[in-house]
């Protein structure tokens, strides 16, 4: 069994090579894991996936957490997280976009970014595929970093940027508001949907990937507040609030992305300490159903502000 690497649209890979379904040496786990820090983003296309050989795939990369709000967990899986369009929670995930009445489309963000603990990484396989729409994209945050002029890097490497936990995207501050309306039914308040208010987070503008080493641009729109006492770096707030919009933009360039059309038989691995994810949603009625698995956060990579 050899596995074959084959680069996907400007970021990560697609490997292919073996059947999830046979026995994985250690060898081949040993290098999908490699492969998922080098690059972060892995695309496996053609398999026959159970629920069960997906939780089992998924440990090769580590521990699984377990979801916490149990009406979005499998009862028989339960490290399964059921994402699905065209079921009778689509009311509290519809909005409108330019006159569009759109369901589940996510901003660029990092899954529990705002808990300054953010998972590892995640798993997702495609159980249904929508007949048209419901993309996912993925964005290299480190490949951004990469690629910035020496005096940002120099600049930012000082800088500490805040999230903060919001039901309402009109009031997100980094996100495109342009032609966008809430639906009726969206939430207002995190326990409309159980959550709990959330404190805000901080982290380093440039956090070092705990594991590759590689220095990831921590900016994403999706609950993006503000920089850190900038004037203390020599930034007025204005300025602070024009380099938080100009890294946003960098990091969603075409260079830095890739948008992944699913079919059957599909699944994507991500490392959510390096990429950002996005979806684009789907139009009213249209059955989508995904199965994820996440990878444990064990470490925590920003701080929460009780003060500040």
């Amino acid at each position: 069994m050899k596995l074959t690497v084959t680069p996907l649209d400007n970021v990560g890979v697609e490997v292919s090579g073996f059947d999830i379904n046979e026995p994985l040496t250690d060898k081949i786990k040993a290098e999908l894991k490699a492969l998922w820090y080098e690059h972060a983003i892995l695309v496996f296309r053609d398999q026959d996936i159970s629920p069960e050989k997906q939780i089992e795939f998924s440990r090769i990369f580590g521990p699984l957490e377990l979801h916490p709000l149990k009406v979005t967990t499998s009862d028989k899986y339960p490290e399964l997280f059921v994402l699905q369009n065209g079921g009778p929670m689509d009311k509290f995930q519809t909005a409108f976009y330019k006159g569009e009445e759109i369901v589940g489309r996510l901003d660029w963000h990092m899954d529990l970014h705002y808990t300054a603990r953010p998972n590892h990484g995640a798993l997702l396989r495609a159980v249904v595929v929508a007949a048209e729409d419901g993309m996912t994209g993925f964005g290299d945050l480190a490949k951004a970093y990469d690629a910035l002029d020496d005096d940002t890097k120099a600049l930012i490497e000082q800088l500490e940027v805040v999230y903060s936990f919001s039901m309402q995207r009109r009031h997100m501050r980094y996100v495109n508001l342009d032609g966008y309306e809430p639906g009726p039914n969206s939430p207002t308040k995190p326990t409309d949907i159980g959550f709990p208010d959330f404190s805000d987070a901080a982290y380093p503008m440039v956090v070092t990937h705990p594991i590759s080493g590689r220095k990831v641009l921590e900016v994403v729109e999706q609950f993006l507040d503000r920089v850190v006492t900038p004037q203390q770096f020599g930034l007025s707030n204005d300025e602070s609030i024009e380099l938080l919009e100009r890294l946003v933009a960098h990091v969603q360039k075409p260079e830095f992305t890739y948008f992944h059309k699913w079919r059957e038989g599909d699944m994507v691995l991500w490392d959510n300490w390096r990429a950002m994810h996005c979806t684009t949603g789907t139009k009213p009625g249209i059955n989508r159903v995904i199965n994820r698995t996440t990878i444990e956060g064990d470490i925590t990579l920003g701080r929460v502000l009780k003060t500040e």
